[in-house]
């Protein structure tokens, strides 16, 4: 945790996720009915199932988170097959580690299944696959499972998990008014919170609220006697370029610690959408009014400044649990919740939190669960960088890392993918009479050339399974994504 933080963090909160009731998941067939029901932990995710996961691709390609004493979380009942087919650590009678890559034995009926649609050359020309059991870690299939490639968005599943390593799923991001440095002046100090809003009537699933904040703020002064404020800014916790390396973009906006409604011009919730090129001062002027609606004189515009070491607060407001801000990156592929993400793991780490400070934290903690990130390298947390580069043997490492039932704190990175033909950016995927629909759990990825899926589902032998696919220089997108679903599909039916 970011000693800056500390105090923010351990505010109580009604930890809902952790009083649903654990229950077995039944059956490997899903209803529509049941996985509509389901769905992940943020409800607030449920306007964004409904959006159409092929609008992602509407600009150019983009595919678009303790103390040891405290109680762990327990796994969410809302990923299809996951509680069921997760096996208590030692089941295996050969005792592997569910994180580690044991070598493969025959692959059998897989193997015969995959070979031929790993050679579909709407895939490109250079592919990789990685499938194995998250109990034993047995490999089951793989081909250049080592070889280090652009994964496009799958690489949240690292963001994902570094993060929650880094920070646990509880953690909560502090947005703070706190008093100037001279009489009458009080700073809106950004803490980094992707899910700041400043609508009077916050999107379901928001966190932080500046309505909320400017009413405990306005509260708070005129308690003090004070009607007429000078307001400054502070978006000084993240440092380094605020623009990503691809630029101007409706799938990212400038990446600064105090941004409301992750910088939209319009009315969306998720997907590309115009972006404002000040997200902190446009965050500050709008705080400015809500104070106005509130008997709060705001003197001036407001101004970036520096919130005085050590400043009690006024009035505090925070993020969705951690665990919420995970499943809602992953579900919608969430660019601008990846890169607070990431920046929150450099700040835990020790790092800068700046596009260099990513770089150097997100490998070492994912090390530090005992992944191999040999060859990799982590230029972003959206993958949105094109320089990012990992292994599909990394990606199925990760997913069977958080389905150790030793490492519940990580299981947001499972519960958090979407749902082939159901929800998020796989809604339209793998629908219909497909054995993936509503078993199978993936993270997509797509830029221009690039096209890749990791993910999970539970096969007919009641086996959890994680796989990752990663192809490059695929020239029509479509039939890359349609040969990628043909072989989740077939991890999703083989025996």
């Amino acid at each position: 945790m970011c000693d800056r933080e500390r105090g923010w963090s351990e505010v109580p909160l009604v930890k809902t996720w952790q009083l649903i009731a654990v229950s077995a998941v039944t059956g490997l067939a899903l209803s529509a009915a049941t996985v509509a029901a389901a769905g992940p932990w943020d409800s607030g995710q449920r306007k964004a199932e409904r959006d159409r996961a092929a609008s992602w691709s509407r600009t150019g390609g983009a595919d678009h988170g303790r103390d040891g004493a405290r109680a762990l979380p327990n796994a969410a009942p809302s990923a299809p097959g996951v509680l069921a087919a997760v096996r208590p650590a030692g089941s295996d009678p050969s005792g592997s580690d569910p994180g580690a890559q044991a070598p493969a034995a025959d692959s059998g009926p897989l193997g015969a299944a995959l070979r031929p649609l790993l050679a579909d050359p709407a895939l490109g020309t250079v592919r990789a696959a990685s499938v194995i059991d998250t109990a034993t870690g047995r490999v089951l299939y793989e081909s250049g499972a080592d070889r280090a490639m652009t994964p496009a968005s799958t690489i949240k599943i690292a963001t994902a998990t570094a993060a929650l390593a880094a920070l646990g799923p509880d953690h909560r991001i502090p947005t703070t008014v706190a008093s100037g440095a001279g009489p009458g002046q009080i700073v809106l100090v950004g803490g980094g919170d992707p899910s700041l809003t400043a609508k009077k009537k916050a999107p379901a699933g928001s966190g932080g609220s500046l309505v909320a904040l400017a009413a405990d703020t306005a509260q708070a002064l005129k308690a003090a006697g004070t009607e007429s404020v000078a307001l400054g800014y502070d978006d000084s916790l993240y440092t380094g370029p605020v623009r990503h390396p691809i630029g101007a973009n409706d799938n990212i906006a400038p990446v600064t610690a105090l941004t409301a409604d992750e910088g939209r011009t319009d009315d969306s919730f998720s997907g590309p959408a115009p972006r404002t090129d000040d997200p902190s001062g446009d965050t500050a002027r709008a705080f400015a009014a809500l104070l106005t609606d509130r008997g709060i004189k705001v003197t001036g515009e407001p101004a970036k400044a520096k919130a005085p070491a050590g400043a009690a607060p006024l009035a505090v407001t925070l993020s969705t649990p951690l665990a919420g801000l995970v499943e809602r990156m992953l579900t919608n592929s969430d660019n601008d919740i990846a890169e607070a993400l990431a920046r929150h793991t450099a700040l835990a780490s020790g790092q800068p939190a700046g596009f260099e400070g990513v770089e150097k934290a997100l490998g070492p903690k994912l090390a530090s669960l005992g992944i191999d990130t040999s060859d990799s390298r982590f230029a972003d947390g959206s993958g949105l960088n094109r320089a990012d580069k990992v292994s599909a043997g990394l990606l199925t490492a990760l997913l069977a890392k958080a389905a150790d039932p030793q490492r519940p704190q990580l299981r947001p990175v499972l519960t958090g993918l979407p749902v082939a033909g159901f929800t998020g950016t796989l809604r339209t995927r793998n629908a219909g009479t497909s054995p993936a629909a509503g078993l199978l759990r993936a993270k997509t990825g797509t830029l221009t050339g690039v096209n890749s899926l990791a993910g999970t589902v539970v096969d007919p032998s009641g086996r959890l399974l994680a796989f990752a696919f990663l192809t490059a220089n695929a020239t029509d997108p479509g039939a890359a994504e349609k040969g990628l679903d043909r072989l989740a599909a077939a991890v999703a039916g083989a025996s």
